[in-house]
């Protein structure tokens, strides 16, 4: 029993990774407000090396529709400047020498059905990871009756797996409603 106990708390870490993983890759798809997690995937030629733009700037969100970037170097303004034109976000940074202002435009209606799409992507891909993760730990908890574990406690494994599934399974679908309202509401 004690290693079915090992497999389930496995399983519950690594299925907390994959929730934890959704939610990063949700911050990536704007819903219309600003958020300085739009820019996570911007990188900055500094010194030679690509650095991450928080690491070389400070972001702020000054109101729901504004983001303010102020690099730490003011030779590097232009620098950020183009690589936020580069990045395919589809924002026009307005730079006036002391910092970066990036307006965020209101979606249309069709931009926000096709960013609900992709986030139904990301919930499907978290969903299928973790059914993945449950089916690992059965296949894990099945093999432990050659080891002398009763069928019956497998079986209590197992049932004790599919909850634990059902509960990842909902908070998924939790994170997913309270994205799609977020990118619906106008």
């Amino acid at each position: 029993m004690e290693e079915i106990e090992l497999f389930l708390d496995d399983a519950k870490d690594t299925m907390e990774k994959a929730l934890k993983h959704l939610a990063i890759e949700l911050t990536k798809i704007r819903a219309g407000k600003a958020n300085a997690g739009m820019l996570d995937g911007i990188q900055i030629e500094y010194y030679g090396m690509l650095s991450p733009l928080h690491t070389v700037a400070s972001v702020n969100t000054p109101d729901a529709r504004t983001l303010v970037i102020r690099p730490f170097e003011k030779k590097l303004i232009g620098e950020v400047e183009k690589a936020i034109r580069n990045s395919n976000l589809g924002l026009n940074p307005n730079n006036d020498g002391e910092q970066i202002r990036l307006s965020i435009p209101p979606l249309t209606e069709e931009r926000r059905r096709d960013l609900v799409k992709k986030v139904k992507q990301e919930v499907e891909t978290a969903k299928i990871n973790v059914r993945n993760i449950r089916k690992d730990t059965n296949d894990d908890i099945r093999k432990l009756t050659k080891d002398g574990v009763s069928e019956d406690a497998v079986k209590v494994g197992e049932e004790r797996v599919q909850k634990l599934t059902d509960a990842f399974i909902a908070r998924i679908e939790e994170t997913f409603v309270a994205k799609e309202k977020d990118i619906m509401v106008v």
